[in-house]
């Protein structure tokens, strides 16, 4: 499929097959496009948690209000973004980048210095904003690569973030859940899987200049 025809197929599924899970395989493969994903300065400010544990998930279902994916899907996931950001966090990725790109590390320091200097004009909220805004481009290509391998996919706003912090021992580790994230095969009882989509036409969506 095309990824056109793979984002008309796709559908914010709210139940899954249970019967059905997703292969080692095809799991490796979704994780990679994440790290494969763009984001500001290359830094990746986020983690994707995957949450195995049957009594942390049953936590979590009751911090999202109940709702069936987080008991039905084969893989949740917690997105969380880092709280603690700072030159650390930049040196880090200039460090892997000298390695990477088999160079000495003198080379980096324009970059390093222009990077730690845009950053310190956001407050330690506005940082936080920022983790957000690149983990949603993550989150978006997981979307995409999910539609195209054919899995399903639900993207989830729709919970207590505090409580899953808690949950998860979050605010320990320097992250803070944004976005809960269910993936597996779309359960033939899922009605919402023939409700047609809903969208801006192109003529209202796109605009020239």
């Amino acid at each position: 499929m095309s990824l056109v025809k793979s984002l008309e197929w796709r559908y914010a599924t709210k139940k899954y097959d249970t019967s059905k899970q997703l292969s080692d395989e095809q799991y490796e493969d979704l994780l990679s496009s994440v790290q494969l994903a763009p984001s500001s300065y290359g830094l990746q400010p986020y983690r994707f948690i995957t949450v195995t544990n049957p009594t942390k998930l049953e936590q979590i279902s009751k911090a999202a209000f109940g709702q069936p994916q987080i008991s039905t899907a084969s893989k949740v996931l917690v997105v969380a973004v880092e709280t603690n950001i700072s030159n650390e966090t930049v040196k880090n990725y200039i460090d892997k980048a000298t390695i990477a790109r088999n160079t000495d590390r003198k080379n980096l320091e324009a970059r390093e210095e222009f990077v730690n200097a845009r950053l310190a004009l956001l407050s330690s909220d506005q940082k936080i904003e920022w983790a957000e805004k690149q983990a949603f481009l993550a989150i978006g290509i997981l979307v995409s690569a999910a539609a195209e391998a054919g899995i399903d996919a639900s993207p989830m706003e729709g919970f207590d973030p505090k409580q899953v912090d808690e949950i998860l021992g979050l605010k320990e580790q320097h992250l803070k859940s944004t976005l809960l994230f269910a993936l597996g095969f779309r359960s033939s009882e899922d009605e919402f899987a023939t409700i047609p989509k809903i969208r801006k036409t192109k003529e209202e969506l796109f605009i020239t200049i």
